[in-house]
């Protein structure tokens, strides 16, 4: 699933080309997504100005100035993208979603699994259900050890999965929280609540400079996602432990170890993560 660097990498990347712009059509050519397609996208858009994306943890916003105002939110699901293409480029299977805009580029919208939405928004986009409930962004001064250790007293869940909780910090997913585990030197195992100040200070800087760096590479491709220029993210290159089970650990050599938690697969090492 795309998270957030990848999210991030796709607005970055598509930004220069929609700021702007003026949409001058809306194609839809499979309306059933996970959520389906409002039925009236293909004109609400039609003649609106696109003003500055933005990013709320995995959800994309491309706000549409014009005489009914209003933010597209787009979600890219399990596998989905955006990407820029021009005029003339014929769409691809699983091309679901074009918006055309009055220079020729089209953001176009592939989603082989189709568990991606869009929707429109007509009020402010911080007054959403699915935004007004989230934690703060993991990159921001809000997000630091000390969240981490209040939010954490009393409780008896794993590390790993309190971190992944979007009302305790946003887009920290499954790759990124098990790379700033290891990179903490914290057991994904253990009891949030057993765990000290000083060591989720340690955590907090870690995913800060796990979610830098892959933006800086372009988001992690482990099998569908590319960036808004068509290009993959290459943060694969630099795991540690996502998806390296049974593999040697890359600092002291011994055996990376499998669990599960929260139902979600955990690479760790035993002996770096305590």
């Amino acid at each position: 699933m795309p998270e957030l660097p990848e999210v991030e990498t796709t607005r970055r990347g598509i930004a220069p080309h929609v700021e702007g712009r003026e949409v001058s059509e809306v194609i839809v050519r499979q309306p059933r997504l996970r959520v389906p397609v409002p039925t009236d996208l293909v004109d609400r858009p039609v003649g609106a100005r696109v003003g500055a994306l933005a990013r709320r943890a995995k959800y994309l916003l491309v706000p549409l100035e014009g005489e009914a105002p209003g933010t597209l939110l787009w979600h890219l699901g399990m596998s989905g993208s955006l990407r820029i293409v021009r005029i003339g480029e014929l769409p691809r299977k699983h091309d679901h979603i074009d918006l055309v805009l009055d220079d020729g580029a089209i953001l176009r919208y592939h989603d082989p699994r189709r568990f991606g939405f869009v929707d429109w928004l007509a009020g402010t986009p911080e007054q959403d259900p699915r935004l007004s409930r989230l934690g703060p962004e993991p990159l921001s001064a809000a997000f630091d050890g000390e969240r981490l250790f209040s939010r954490s007293r009393g409780r008896r869940l794993a590390v790993k999965p309190f971190l992944m909780d979007n009302a305790v910090v946003v887009g920290v997913g499954n790759i990124y929280a098990a790379e700033a585990l290891f990179l903490a030197g914290v057991d994904p195992r253990r009891a949030a609540g057993r765990i000290s100040r000083e060591r989720y200070e340690r955590l907090a800087g870690a995913v800060k400079e796990v979610l830098a760096a892959a933006i800086t590479q372009g988001g992690t491709t482990l099998r569908d996602f590319v960036g808004g220029t068509g290009e993959p993210g290459y943060f694969k290159q630099r795991l540690n432990v996502y998806g390296r089970d049974g593999q040697p650990c890359r600092r002291c050599g011994g055996e990376l170890r499998l669990v599960t938690l929260g139902q979600r697969a955990s690479v760790f090492c035993p002996r770096c993560q305590t």
